[in-house]
Protein backbone atom coordinates (compact mmCIF):
# COMPACT_ATOMS: atom_id res chain seq x y z
CA UNK A 1 0.00 0.00 0.00
CA UNK A 2 1.13 3.60 -0.52
CA UNK A 3 2.36 5.88 2.69
CA UNK A 4 -0.47 7.66 2.52
CA UNK A 5 -2.94 4.41 1.83
CA UNK A 6 -1.08 3.20 5.58
CA UNK A 7 -1.47 6.67 7.31
CA UNK A 8 -5.21 6.33 6.46
CA UNK A 9 -5.90 2.49 7.58
CA UNK A 10 -3.43 3.24 10.87
CA UNK A 11 -5.43 6.04 11.51
CA UNK A 12 -8.49 3.66 11.55
CA UNK A 13 -7.20 1.34 13.38
CA UNK A 14 -5.70 3.59 16.22
CA UNK A 15 -9.48 4.78 16.64
CA UNK A 16 -10.49 1.09 17.26
CA UNK A 17 -8.22 1.37 19.91
CA UNK A 18 -6.01 -1.27 18.09
CA UNK A 19 -2.38 -1.06 18.88
CA UNK A 20 0.16 0.21 16.10
CA UNK A 21 3.37 -1.33 15.99
CA UNK A 22 5.53 -0.27 12.28
CA UNK A 23 9.22 -1.46 11.72
CA UNK A 24 11.26 -1.19 8.63
CA UNK A 25 14.33 -2.67 6.60
CA UNK A 26 15.83 -3.71 3.62
CA UNK A 27 14.91 -7.05 3.64
CA UNK A 28 17.34 -7.53 0.52
CA UNK A 29 17.86 -11.50 1.07
CA UNK A 30 15.04 -13.26 3.85
CA UNK A 31 16.56 -14.88 6.81
CA UNK A 32 15.53 -16.28 10.33
CA UNK A 33 16.76 -12.92 11.88
CA UNK A 34 14.17 -10.90 9.94
CA UNK A 35 11.41 -13.64 10.59
CA UNK A 36 12.68 -13.06 14.37
CA UNK A 37 12.18 -9.54 14.14
CA UNK A 38 8.82 -9.51 12.35
CA UNK A 39 7.71 -11.81 14.42
CA UNK A 40 7.87 -10.07 18.06
CA UNK A 41 7.55 -6.92 16.38
CA UNK A 42 3.69 -8.41 15.74
CA UNK A 43 3.73 -9.91 19.30
CA UNK A 44 4.06 -6.05 20.57
CA UNK A 45 0.63 -4.85 19.13
CA UNK A 46 -2.43 -5.63 17.10
CA UNK A 47 -1.46 -4.76 13.62
CA UNK A 48 2.10 -4.35 11.94
CA UNK A 49 2.81 -2.08 9.39
CA UNK A 50 6.49 -2.88 7.11
CA UNK A 51 8.19 -0.13 6.04
CA UNK A 52 10.48 -1.49 2.61
CA UNK A 53 13.37 0.21 0.60
CA UNK A 54 12.63 0.53 -2.70
CA UNK A 55 15.55 -0.35 -5.01
CA UNK A 56 17.27 2.89 -5.39
CA UNK A 57 17.01 3.55 -1.59
CA UNK A 58 18.62 0.17 -0.95
CA UNK A 59 21.26 1.43 -3.20
CA UNK A 60 22.17 4.77 -1.60
CA UNK A 61 22.11 2.77 1.30
CA UNK A 62 24.04 -0.64 0.71
CA UNK A 63 25.91 0.02 -2.57
CA UNK A 64 25.75 -0.99 -6.18
CA UNK A 65 25.04 -4.21 -6.92
CA UNK A 66 22.21 -4.53 -4.08
CA UNK A 67 19.68 -5.48 -3.37
CA UNK A 68 20.12 -8.50 -4.84
CA UNK A 69 16.01 -9.11 -5.06
CA UNK A 70 13.85 -6.04 -6.29
CA UNK A 71 11.07 -4.76 -4.29
CA UNK A 72 8.53 -6.63 -6.02
CA UNK A 73 10.34 -9.67 -5.39
CA UNK A 74 10.88 -8.51 -1.77
CA UNK A 75 7.29 -7.78 -0.96
CA UNK A 76 6.62 -10.69 -2.33
CA UNK A 77 8.33 -13.42 0.05
CA UNK A 78 7.91 -10.98 2.99
CA UNK A 79 3.60 -10.65 2.55
CA UNK A 80 3.73 -14.73 2.86
CA UNK A 81 4.78 -13.96 6.83
CA UNK A 82 1.82 -14.19 9.10
CA UNK A 83 3.45 -11.71 11.12
CA UNK A 84 3.07 -8.92 8.03
CA UNK A 85 -0.11 -7.28 8.34
CA UNK A 86 0.90 -4.07 6.04
CA UNK A 87 3.58 -3.46 3.93
CA UNK A 88 4.89 -0.21 2.74
CA UNK A 89 7.24 0.63 0.22
CA UNK A 90 9.49 3.66 0.75
CA UNK A 91 12.24 5.55 -1.28
CA UNK A 92 13.80 7.63 0.83
CA UNK A 93 16.86 7.17 2.86
CA UNK A 94 15.31 6.73 5.88
CA UNK A 95 11.32 5.65 6.93
CA UNK A 96 11.26 9.34 9.22
CA UNK A 97 8.04 10.46 7.03
CA UNK A 98 6.53 7.17 7.06
CA UNK A 99 6.68 7.07 10.72
CA UNK A 100 5.09 10.49 11.03
CA UNK A 101 2.10 9.61 8.82
CA UNK A 102 1.70 6.50 10.29
CA UNK A 103 2.29 7.28 13.97
CA UNK A 104 2.67 3.63 15.62
CA UNK A 105 1.92 3.22 18.88
CA UNK A 106 5.07 0.72 18.68
CA UNK A 107 8.34 1.43 16.79
CA UNK A 108 10.30 -1.79 17.12
CA UNK A 109 14.12 -2.51 15.30
CA UNK A 110 16.76 -4.77 15.53
CA UNK A 111 19.58 -5.75 18.55
CA UNK A 112 21.61 -3.88 15.98
CA UNK A 113 20.53 -0.71 17.03
CA UNK A 114 19.71 1.18 20.30
CA UNK A 115 16.84 3.27 20.89
CA UNK A 116 18.81 6.64 20.37
CA UNK A 117 19.37 5.32 17.19
CA UNK A 118 16.52 4.69 15.83
CA UNK A 119 14.97 6.78 13.12
CA UNK A 120 11.95 8.32 14.21
CA UNK A 121 12.43 7.59 18.20
CA UNK A 122 11.97 10.71 19.17
CA UNK A 123 8.69 11.56 17.57
CA UNK A 124 7.39 8.04 18.39
CA UNK A 125 8.23 8.51 21.93
CA UNK A 126 6.37 12.36 22.16
CA UNK A 127 3.73 11.07 21.29
CA UNK A 128 3.62 8.56 24.34
CA UNK A 129 4.57 5.62 22.01
CA UNK A 130 7.35 3.25 23.05
CA UNK A 131 10.51 2.22 20.87
CA UNK A 132 11.46 -1.61 21.63
CA UNK A 133 14.91 -3.11 20.09
CA UNK A 134 14.57 -6.68 19.51
CA UNK A 135 17.87 -8.92 20.32
CA UNK A 136 19.73 -9.82 17.33
CA UNK A 137 20.17 -13.09 15.89
CA UNK A 138 23.75 -13.98 15.29
CA UNK A 139 25.32 -14.60 12.19
CA UNK A 140 22.26 -13.71 10.56
CA UNK A 141 22.37 -10.24 8.10
CA UNK A 142 21.78 -10.14 4.21
CA UNK A 143 25.34 -8.50 3.86
CA UNK A 144 26.73 -11.51 5.64
CA UNK A 145 25.30 -13.78 3.63
CA UNK A 146 26.46 -12.14 0.46
CA UNK A 147 29.68 -11.72 2.07
CA UNK A 148 29.99 -15.56 2.83
CA UNK A 149 28.54 -16.29 -0.84
CA UNK A 150 31.22 -14.07 -2.53
CA UNK A 151 34.22 -15.91 -0.11
CA UNK A 152 33.35 -19.61 -0.61
CA UNK A 153 32.92 -18.76 -4.67
CA UNK A 154 36.74 -17.47 -5.19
Amino acid sequence: MSADEAAEVSRKLRKQGLKVVFTNGCFDIAHPGHVHVLRRARALGDKLFVGVNTDSSVRKLKGSGRPVNDLNARLAVLSEFRSVDFLVPFGEETPYELIRLIVPDVLVKGGDYTAETVVGAEFVLAGGGSVEIVEYLEDYSSSGILKSMMESSS
